[in-house]
Formats: C-alpha cells, structure tokens, sequence
C-alpha cells in the first residue's frame, strides 16, 4: 500500500528564502519504522527533517534526524516546524509546545514574524583542545570548552570566516561537532558549525549550538541579551537571551517549498 506525506522545506532564522539553515518538515499521523524516518532524511539530504505527529494525550511530538543519524536537539528545524504549525497545520495558534528527547520545548510568536524558542542552556566547560584540533581547523583557538559541541574560542570574527577546516580531520575527532566563535563586528558574537561526524559538514544556522553560546557569550560580556550572527555562506540572525537554566533564541523562517512524498 503506497503512502503519501506532507513536506515541508523552510529556510529558518533568516527572512528571505536561499539565506538562513534549511529544514524539511514532515507532518505525521503515525510514527513510521525509525529505517523509514533515516531514509526520508538521507533522501532529503538537508542537515535535519522534522518529524512532527499530533498526539491527542501528549500534545505535538517532534523528532529530528541528520542524513545520518536521529539528534537529541535542533534549533532551526524546531523553529521551522513551529512555522509550519502557526501558518499551515493550526493558524491561530499563538504557542506551540513540542514534546521531545530534550524535554519540553516551547515556541511563541512575536512582531514582525519573530518566533522565539525556550531550549535548554547547557554551559560549556574549559577543557584542553583535541589533539588535532588546530590541524583540522587550519587556525588554533584562543581557548576551547565542551558542551555536547566543542566550542573553540577565537580573537575576531575574521578568524571565524577566514577558517578552511578540513573536514577528514574534523570527522576523527571524538567530538559531536566544533563550534568556531568570536566576539562579533556587527553583533555581540559569530559563530561557525562544523559537525561532519553526524553528516553535517557545515551547518547554516545551529540554534542548538546557541544553548552553549548564549551562557559562554553572556558570562563573558555580562549581558543576557545578545545578537549573534551564524557567518556561514548562507548566514542567519539569532536574537539570544541567557535565563539560567533555559535560553531564549529567537528567530525569522519563510516558506520555499511544500508537496508530498510517495512512499
């Protein structure tokens, strides 16, 4: 019996469609076999496809998966899933609550096509860097932290966007992924996200990546409120705030493609 599903792309923390991260969601009426939910994400070869299902008990479920492999957190699929629920699936609806691996997580609309997300803050820790680290990112950080991703810390934002990493070299580390960060020109800091071990060699735009950067950023400016700017080719634009144990990031997404897949 064939099957045919809902698919969504969405262009996330950005305004303008071909700028912020690309995410594909995928409304469900019942879970599928995980083999079935990989092999949709590989198809669609994004960074991360959303699953999202409906639940009359348990409210909205959501799921992510890389090419590659299923993630406990995504920021902008999250965030484009939400958009998908406030303009398609449940206009009207002002706040949308996702049940996930990470817990609850909560999205509202603001001004001006904002939509904010309620994560998880999870403050890195200073740790010495990887052997190899520098080799594979063609610079040597200032400083390195662990979080789930590791954060290496650099003197400018030109350093962030002059790096050439070699993703070979990236992949053997023992690490989920690498976060290049600086004190920004145009805002409080950038960033770059490298996760070529999950099947992401460059991530556009990580609002994952920011449940470290936030608390990082906030305890070293000492501010909660920040800007950062994603410096990858596509770019994006995160409004951030540090609550202790939880961070706001907020963000923009629009529509570039809607159909259906055959299985």
């Amino acid at each position: 019996m064939s099957i045919r599903l809902r698919l969504y792309q969405v262009d996330a923390f950005t305004s303008q469609v071909f700028g912020g991260n690309p995410a594909a969601v995928c409304p469900l009426d019942t879970w599928l076999p995980d083999d079935v939910l990989q092999a949709i994400a590989l198809e669609n070869n994004l960074s991360e496809t959303a699953f999202v299902l409906r639940d009359e008990v348990r409210g909205w479920q959501i799921r992510w998966f890389t090419p590659l492999q299923e993630v406990d957190l995504c920021g902008h699929a999250t965030l484009a899933s939400a958009y998908i629920l406030f303009t398609r699936l449940a206009p009207g609806l002002e706040r949308a609550q996702f049940n996930s691996r990470s817990g609850p997580l909560v999205v509202t609309q603001g001004e001006d096509g904002w939509m904010e997300m309620d994560f998880p803050s999870r403050p890195p820790e200073p740790c010495a860097p990887p052997d190899g680290l520098a080799e594979a990112l063609g610079a040597t950080p200032r400083e390195t932290w662990l979080s789930r991703d590791l954060l290496a810390v650099f003197d400018s934002e030109e350093e962030v966007r002059a790096l050439t990493p070699d993703m070979g070299r990236l992949a053997a580390l023992d690490v989920f992924a690498v976060v290049a960060t600086a004190r920004g020109a145009q805002a409080d800091f950038v960033s770059r996200f490298f996760a070529p071990r999950v099947g992401v060699p460059e991530d556009p735009v990580t609002g994952s990546a920011h449940c470290s950067l936030v608390p990082y950023w906030a305890r070293e400016l000492g501010k909660s409120t920040l800007l950062a700017h994603q410096v990858s080719a596509r770019g994006g634009v995160l409004q951030c705030e540090d609550r202790g144990e939880r961070v706001g990031i907020a963000g923009q997404a629009v529509l570039f493609l809607e159909g259906y897949i055959s299985l």
